[in-house]
């Protein structure tokens, strides 16, 4: 087979799996992206959930979290990693490893996470996990810490209602 026969295949090849990749990157957290998510989010109950790659609890919390993507699809939850961009790879592994990659993700973008915090919550000071419920009304509960299940299934009952 010659070169110029084989080069629109691989031409494909590299483009799908690119594009893949691209499709699976978190997207960028930047002042103004939680009025975005706010405004996507129209009318709708969701779960915003705020992590990191260097918080073992967060860690830990992803099982939870993967079984309740799992066994609630009406519930829209969208992933928020309080990393740098640079650590975009390490978060879709993690994300790929628990089965939330499909998921609506973010990562922050900018250098003042303050700021971007700030945005989210001015009461809330950076601790993780932070898990934000938000109803149709985007009357939000925000929480920190590790939840059990219970404590997720009271929280979907009030914003679900």
């Amino acid at each position: 087979m010659t070169l110029k026969k084989l080069f629109p295949g691989l031409t494909f090849i590299l483009l799908t799996v690119f594009n893949i990749q691209a499709q699976a990157a978190p997207a960028a957290f930047t002042s103004g992206s939680y009025q975005q998510i706010l405004a996507s989010n129209a009318n709708q109950p969701f779960m915003l959930v705020v992590w990191s790659i260097n918080c073992p609890s967060c860690l830990k919390d992803m099982e939870l979290l993967s079984s309740i993507h799992k066994s609630r699809p009406e519930l829209k939850m969208i992933m928020l990693a309080a990393d740098e961009l640079s650590a975009s790879e390490q978060i879709q592994q993690i994300l790929e490893k628990n089965q939330l990659s499909e998921i609506e993700n973010w990562v922050y973008a900018e250098e003042n996470s303050q700021k971007l915090q700030f945005e989210i919550d001015p009461k809330w000071y950076g601790e993780l996990p932070r898990t934000y419920f938000f109803d149709k009304a985007h009357q939000r509960t925000g929480v920190s810490g590790v939840l059990s299940k219970e404590d997720y299934d009271a929280m979907f009952a009030k914003i679900l209602e």
